[in-house]
């Protein structure tokens, strides 16, 4: 009959050893620290100062007036009937830039992922209007495409109407007309070219093998999308549609170059309705309430695209 023995107990490391590993590390985390010490002082503290103000009743037009109102302004922010329509027109503003941003990248996607002459210049060009500046591609289509007496859609229109016989074409003014269509076509315009890229490298980190073996099996091209592509696509559609809401949630440019949230309100939205709180109303404290909240909830927005990144990261390495 034989007995088992307990395995060997193993010794702790030494109290030396423990100490010089930590040393190691506080050696390696050392020289982060001035950058660390500089995101702090860059991001934190102003952004303690709002939440400061926002606790504040302050007028700067009644700059002697100013007195502690606690959680007041947030009440208001919820309760505003304008801050109510600006979180509306956000929800639309956003769902829609990044909705249709997200169909047009990925047919470009998959265009630009096929070989053929001329695909690096393709990308190139399709790249661009991401590399515009917010301001510039919204002058651009304020003026250039929408103006109604030299824009280009005008322009086409009145072409179109003297090749069937007609003197002219109606004159449509088009920011007047259909102001949310107008920011959001400029917006989609500037970020398709974001969405694509992002898909784009979904679409080439693709299993070659998956592909061919589906090939032949003889799945059709539609069979393949569906059932290989599109599943190993999904996460980078989640990322490329977070990315996308915390940037386009937060978009000023276009909507105060194009409409300035007009007319009547029907374009402004939570940043514009910051910004005309702050300098039109001069209420600081109720500003500052309203940035609070954009803020947490961009906060929130961004923890599911950072946990959607990490999931990509480790799908990766695990390959």
């Amino acid at each position: 009959m034989t007995t088992l023995t307990a395995p060997p107990k193993t010794a702790p490391p030494p109290a030396r050893t423990r100490r010089s590993s930590g040393m190691s590390k506080w050696r390696r985390r050392i020289p982060l620290l001035p950058a660390l010490i500089f995101t702090i002082v860059v991001t934190q503290l102003p952004f303690v100062a709002t939440l400061v103000i926002s606790t504040f009743h302050w007028n700067i037009l009644k700059p002697g007036e100013r007195q502690f109102v606690g959680l007041s302004n947030f009440t208001f922010v919820f309760t505003d009937e304008r801050l109510r329509t600006a979180v509306l027109n956000t929800v639309v503003l956003t769902a829609s830039v990044v909705i249709v941003s997200v169909i047009l990248g990925l047919g470009l996607a998959m265009l630009l992922d096929r070989r053929f002459p001329g695909r690096g210049l393709a990308r190139t060009l399709l790249i661009a209007p991401f590399l515009v500046m917010p301001v510039a591609a919204a002058l651009l289509w304020k003026h250039a495409i929408y103006n109604p007496d030299y824009g280009l859609l005008n322009g086409t229109l009145n072409a179109v109407y003297r090749l069937f016989g007609a003197d002219n074409g109606p004159t449509v003014d088009w920011v007047s007309a259909y102001p949310m269509p107008a920011v959001v076509i400029s917006l989609v315009w500037q970020w398709t070219p974001f969405m694509m890229l992002i898909l784009l490298a979904g679409l080439q980190a693709q299993p070659g093998d998956v592909l061919e073996a589906a090939r032949m099996d003889g799945a059709s091209a539609l069979q393949t999308f569906r059932h290989i592509t599109l599943p190993h696509l999904r996460q980078y559609i989640e990322l490329g549609v977070l990315l996308g809401t915390i940037y386009v949630v937060q978009t000023f440019d276009a909507v105060y170059t194009i409409t300035q949230g007009g007319p009547g309100s029907q374009t402004t939205n939570l940043p514009y309705e910051i910004y005309l709180t702050m300098f039109r109303k001069y209420e600081y404290g109720q500003a500052a309430a309203a940035g609070v909240v954009v803020v947490l909830g961009s906060i929130v927005i961004a923890t599911f695209a950072l946990r959607t990144i990490a999931s990509l990261f480790r799908e990766e390495v695990s390959r």
